[in-house]
């Protein structure tokens, strides 16, 4: 599986029924039982059936934590002992198979081989990729409503204040006209009416980070990886907004340092 291996040794073929049990225990394991002690060379008992021994076994590896039910769990003490070494084998068994190319033709022989050994013997085939999706299926298909509805918010948002802009460019606009006729030029006329958006997106972005930071304790059991306060995207989120207002203002202002102050004066 190319689990990381940070103390000790793999099993290997010295590794049989008749020398000494081996393990190889991860990083819960060993600070479970042993705390920030290395656990290679260390020893455990397992529990056994009323009348037998308790089997005792030597730790000859540490490896890295591993999760195998799902993305979100937590990580648990977990031991490997070698296959050489098992009493009791199950009816089961799993393998790892790595293919390049195509799956097909190799789960075509593969069931052929296992049918001319035991016609009896069932097979399945499962990717590792499919394995691991499967469990994030919610959370994808909640990525992706929260990023379409983040699109439509962020354009309904840019909209908004572009009409909210440009109605008050009209409204304003034979005092935009007074001030072009007493000397303001284009750059002073653009600064007054950002003033304006810098304004509105000021209150909109201290209200909306309000309401997502409230809204995100509710939303926190569909996040993983990420906690609904994180820092980094609120920030990102509200960098993006500010820019596409402005965008969404900047056009208004633009228009407004245009304006003929001659007409605006004439239809006074």
């Amino acid at each position: 599986m190319g689990t990381r291996l940070i103390a000790g040794r793999e099993f290997n073929e010295h590794d049989t029924p008749s020398s000494p049990k081996a393990a190889i225990v991860n990083e819960k394991f060993a600070r479970t039982l042993f705390g920030a002690a290395n656990p290679v060379g260390h020893t455990f008992h397992m529990s056994a059936d009323a009348g037998k021994p308790e089997p005792v076994f030597q730790i000859v590896g540490l490896v890295g934590n591993t999760k195998y039910a799902e993305l979100r769990e937590d990580f648990l003490p977990i031991a490997f002992f070698p296959i050489a070494q098992a009493d009791n084998l199950d009816a089961s068994a799993y393998f790892v198979v790595r293919i390049a190319g195509a799956p097909g033709p190799f789960t075509s022989a593969a069931k052929s081989a296992v049918s001319a050994l035991n016609p009896a013997m069932g097979i399945e085939f499962r990717s590792l990729s499919g394995q691991i999706e499967d469990p994030i299926l919610r959370e994808r298909l909640m990525a992706t409503l929260s990023g379409g509805f983040g699109f439509l918010a962020g354009l309904l948002a840019t909209l908004g204040l572009y009409g909210v802009i440009a109605y008050m460019v009209a409204q304003r606009r034979n005092e935009i006209g007074v001030r072009i006729a007493l000397g303001a030029d284009g750059p002073k006329v653009i600064r007054l009416v950002l003033r304006e958006a810098v304004l509105l997106l000021g209150l909109g972005l201290t209200a909306g980070i309000v309401l997502a930071l409230w809204a995100g304790k509710a939303a926190a059991t569909l996040l993983f990886g990420m906690q609904p306060n994180d820092a980094i995207s609120l920030i990102a989120a509200s960098t993006l907004l500010a820019l596409i207002a402005l965008v969404a203002s900047y056009i208004p202002a633009r228009r407004a340092a245009r304006l003929d102050p001659m007409a605006a004066l004439r239809n006074e």
